[in-house]
């Protein structure tokens, strides 16, 4: 998932009027890597931005035309490398990611959480691993005010085991849980609270698509995998409206090319009602996947089958059943990529990258 050098954060907003960017915005510069890996749109018509820049988290609150409101950065000694944000039901914003900063002296990577104020200031700040290395990818609100985190914790014999906590409103743990098996790693990219109290999570276990449907206290109440002959990830997971389930990753195992985006639509119960890959002779991948106000799907990512570049944001309007609406790539000649999109209260669409 991760690219060694990231150049600016990128970020535009797609009309639903003309399916261009109505416009695009770039921060950031000065030779310092700068990386956007989150983006939602706030309660007040503005955006949320969470990334890096350099070796410090960063965080960008943005009016609706793309102008910084305010920007704060965070880091210390060390790295730190931030994967999510959710604005919170007080208005302030949670945000989770991994560092090696804090605790002081620590040699390795630990699970980070920030609560974040409205205006920006950290309100409590904790880190999570103790004496394994440990990586953070999604983090969620969940309906008791508390939050739920995915990401994975190196086990004993160095495997990665997927790695879930549930806190409380102030960050302690209410319980954590590790899943995998005994001879292969596995890692947890996306989780969601369901409508039932329990939580789906979307991940890798070895080389396969991961899924896993836990009870409220983490118990599982059922995991699948889906594989072909080759390579398959999930890095995000949604509830959909009927129940079931809407997956993005990518695959080497079916489709056109080396990697291809690979969607799945799974039943509550988790059997595949449909699969489709889309892409060419390159790599393809999806970051980021919502069900829109008409039953379809947008998706986000990158691709190299496509475009101006090597690799190009590569942006997908599905139908209900997984046949493209319309597809738009957006870059030119060097890397840009998507990692995160969100439908927005005018219908348009606000993705968030770098270029």
């Amino acid at each position: 998932m991760k690219k060694s050098i990231c150049g600016l954060i990128l970020l535009f907003l797609i009309s639903l009027m003309n399916l261009n960017a109505q416009w695009a915005r770039t921060y950031g510069g000065g030779g310092s890597r700068d990386c956007a890996h989150s983006i939602k749109q706030t309660r007040d018509g503005g955006y949320i931005v969470a990334g890096v820049t350099g070796r410090e988290s960063w965080f960008l609150k943005l009016f609706s035309t793309g102008a910084i409101e305010w920007q704060r950065s965070f880091g210390g000694s060390g790295y730190e490398y931030i994967k999510d944000i959710q604005q919170t039901s007080d208005d302030g914003y949670i945000v989770v990611g991994y560092t090696n900063s804090f605790p002081a002296g620590s040699d390795h990577s630990n699970v980070w959480i920030l609560k974040l104020t409205t205006t920006g200031d950290i309100e409590w700040q904790k880190t999570y691993s103790g004496d394994n290395p440990a990586e953070a990818y999604s983090i969620k609100e969940t309906s008791d005010g508390g939050y739920v985190v995915a990401g994975y914790i190196v086990s004993y014999g160095s495997k990665n085991d997927a790695w879930i906590l549930k806190l409380t409103t102030t960050g302690d743990i209410e319980w954590q849980k590790r899943y995998g098996t005994a001879d292969w790693g596995e890692e947890a990219y996306s989780i969601q609270q369901t409508s039932d109290g329990g939580y789906v999570v979307a991940g890798q276990s070895y080389n396969w698509t991961w899924i896993l449907k836990l009870t409220s206290t983490g118990a599982i109440t059922w995991q699948k995998t889906y594989a072909g002959t080759e390579h398959g990830a999930a890095y995000s997971v949604q509830q959909t409206s009927d129940g079931g389930y809407i997956i993005a990753g990518y695959t080497d195992s079916f489709g056109a090319g080396c990697k291809d985006v690979w969607v799945l639509k799974l039943a509550s119960t988790g059997s595949a009602e449909w699969q489709k890959t889309y892409g060419g002779s390159g790599y393809d991948h999806a970051y980021s996947i919502q069900q829109t106000s008409d039953g379809g799907y947008i998706v986000a990512g990158y691709t190299q089958s496509f475009g101006a570049g090597e690799e190009d944001v590569w942006v997908l309007k599905l139908t209900s059943t997984g046949t493209i609406d319309w597809e738009k790539t957006y870059g030119g000649s060097e890397s840009d990529i998507a990692y995160s999109i969100q439908q927005t209260s005018d219908g348009g669409y606000i993705v968030a990258g770098y270029t």
